[in-house]
């Protein structure tokens, strides 16, 4: 529906064609001579001003790894600074945080294609038969053929209804509910003690912390039936080969870090992970490279590989590989951003391929912080939200019109090659950066997308097997690959973790509620999220004839609700939260449980993530896109 269909985006009349720049408070054409004049200078001039610091950059998850590896070693070796990020701040972020903490590596810990032995799925915070069509085709396909399904998610849509169990928990609630599995896995001697003993560490704790979450506990903090979270338990601790898949119904709340952690302590209870005896833990990730622009170093604390910058050894092998220092102090997150543009402290901020003003939360806040920047620079297909409050925009290639390479969410480098040429004098985000760093007066010395990689391979030992010349000649190779005579590790640990200790750390994290709760005055929860039919901010998609299928953001409204406030289909809703407020189409449906909406950010003029809150994980500073206190108003 998306990828095989929806790529008629790249002719769209409404494709950029050449620069823009702000002229008297109005974008107009320019040539790309004048852009980047502007845009050097203006780089200049926020140096000179603020120091290396007042300079950012938000780097493109749908940017190929060798343009994320150029704009993160621009700001580093060239401005000087940290602060790169990417929109796994908004997505995955405690994806990596919770899987390094838990098994040392910021990734997966198995290939997709070992779902196809898998005898029980757990699925949790994740709707792939509409946000990941082709994963959720493959896991329902292993259902049919026989596998246990259990799905975690508050609503009861894609494989839910395939589901031997379906766990329907309260958004918020997913490390009481992980918990509460968990605790029956130990009552009922369903744990794997001989790899506890020798390959986990941290299970004393954990055990002290479980005994506090027995099913009747979990299930009055989940909403979930004691007995459901009894017989999930029992399918996946007696299964000889279970997986674990998750999505961002984990990741973006609150203490996402936190889930991330309680659903790897069952892949660790159950030994089923690092050995043949299970499929590991494996988060879908949201968008084609969200895996590859964070393993590319598009990050303010880690270098490519995921080496820290606070680590004198990370930045002495930068330092030798480029010739030039990295700060040792990590730079500003997104959020970040955002508020030091708002403080006067942060003056240019470069854009690559995000309409922050659409898919961040509490847009309202986002838009002041562009505003208040004295040059903001946006990349970007078409106009969107964000290029409007740009001052430089620049047309950028689509990944149909590019050469680089992929990190898919399994850890596979995949090659991406043009077959079309871009349109009128738009350009790809690796000649972009280039020109940038040309006319600022340095060289970057990668002169082409196979040369940035080959020198990526160079810094980042995860990645020194890995080549433009071998992925031609092999297709698909993951990583870690750590020679070019060697093969990449599809499935990671066998033989130890890649922790300090080469254990997997179990994680006694106690369930904390969520930043936001129903009250009086704010009565439903609202969940945001991702359909079928449409991709993240829709800006490609809206562009296609899928527009025909989905014309509109329609809100999720349980029958009970929708009787409550006078609500039918097709009858126009405003939510309201304490952060804004958003106009939409109601649509009645018991896919939502009752006191629960859900909507997806599909159109950016409905202005959904204006209601959004600025809760965050609190590890990562992931948004809390899945728990905003709402009320609704409509006509009776």
């Amino acid at each position: 529906m998306k990828g095989r269909f929806a790529h008629g985006f790249v002719h769209s009349p409404e494709r950029l064609t050449q620069p823009m720049v702000r002229r008297e408070g109005r974008l107009e054409p320019a040539t790309w001579d004048e852009a980047l004049d502007r845009i050097a200078g203006g780089l200049h001039a926020a140096v000179a001003a603020g120091g290396p610091d007042a300079v950012a950059a938000i780097s493109s998850a749908r940017a190929t790894n060798e343009e994320n590896y150029l704009l993160q070693k621009f700001l580093r070796t060239v401005i000087g600074t940290n602060n790169i990020d990417n929109c796994s701040r908004l997505c995955h972020s405690p994806s990596a945080a919770g899987l390094t903490a838990s098994f040392g590596l910021a990734g997966g810990t198995d290939s997709f294609d070992d779902i196809e032995h898998a005898d029980c799925l757990l699925v949790v915070g994740a709707n792939p038969v509409e946000a990941h069509p082709v994963v959720g085709a493959r896991l329902l396909e292993v259902a049919l053929r026989g596998a246990a399904l259990i799905v975690a998610d508050p609503r009861a849509v894609g494989l839910a209804r395939h589901a031997d169990v379906h766990l329907r928990l309260r958004p918020g609630s997913n490390v009481a509910l992980c918990h509460g599995i968990a605790h029956v896995l130990l009552a009922e001697r369903l744990a794997d003690e001989d790899f506890l003993r020798g390959r986990a560490t941290g299970m004393d704790e954990l055990t002290t912390l479980l005994a506090e979450y027995p099913p009747e506990r979990a299930a009055a903090l989940t909403g979930v039936p004691a007995d459901d979270i009894v017989t999930a338990a029992r399918l996946f601790g007696r299964a000889r080969r279970p997986g674990i898949l998750y999505g961002l119904g984990v990741t973006e709340h609150l203490h996402g870090t936190d889930g991330v952690r309680a659903l790897a302590n069952l892949a660790i209870l159950r030994g089923a992970v690092g050995t043949d005896r299970g499929c590991g833990v494996i988060p879908l990730r949201g968008q084609n490279n969200v895996q590859g622009a964070s393993d590319m170093g598009a990050l303010p604390d880690a270098l490519p590989g995921y080496g820290k910058v606070a680590d004198p050894a990370a930045r002495a092998r930068a330092l030798e590989v480029w010739g030039a220092p990295v700060p040792a102090r990590p730079g500003l997150r997104i959020p970040e951003m955002f508020a030091a543009a708002r403080g006067g402290e942060l003056r240019a901020l470069w854009i690559v391929g995000e309409d922050v003003c659409a898919t961040d939360p509490d847009t309202t806040r986002v838009a002041e912080a562009l505003d208040a920047c004295p040059l903001v620079i946006c990349q970007e297909l078409f106009l969107t939200s964000t290029a409007r409050h740009a001052d430089i925009v620049l047309p950028a290639a689509s990944w149909l019109e590019k050469d680089g390479s992929f990190v898919n969410f399994d850890r596979r480098f995949q090659r991406v090659r043009p077959a079309l040429e871009p349109p009128g004098e738009a350009r790809s985000d690796f000649d972009i950066v280039t020109a940038v760093a040309a006319a600022y007066g340095a060289d970057l010395r990668c002169p082409t997308p196979a040369a940035a990689l080959a020198e990526c391979a160079a810094l980042a030992p995860h990645f020194a097997g890995l080549s433009h010349e071998r992925l031609d000649r092999e297709g698909a190779v993951p990583w870690p690959c750590p020679a070019p005579d060697r093969p990449g590790e599809a499935k990671l640990h066998a033989d130890r973790f890649a922790t300090p200790d080469g254990l997997a750390h179990l994680a006694a994290v106690p369930y904390l509620p969520p930043g936001e709760e129903p009250d009086e005055r704010y009565p439903l929860i609202l969940v945001t999220g991702r359909r079928l039919v449409h991709y993240n901010s829709g800006s490609m998609t809206r562009r296609t004839d899928n527009l025909l299928l989905a014309p509109q953001d329609p809100l999720d409204v349980h029958p009970d609700d929708a009787a409550r406030h006078g609500l039918r289909d097709g009858v126009p809703v405003t939510v309201t939260s304490r952060h804004g407020h958003a106009s939409l189409t109601t649509h009645v449906t018991t896919e939502v449980a009752p006191g629960q909406l859900f909507c997806d950010f599909h159109f950016p003029d409905d202005q959904v993530n204006s209601v959004t809150s600025a809760h965050a994980d609190v590890t990562t500073s992931c948004p809390e896109y899945k728990v905003t206190a709402v009320r609704l108003h409509g006509p009776r």
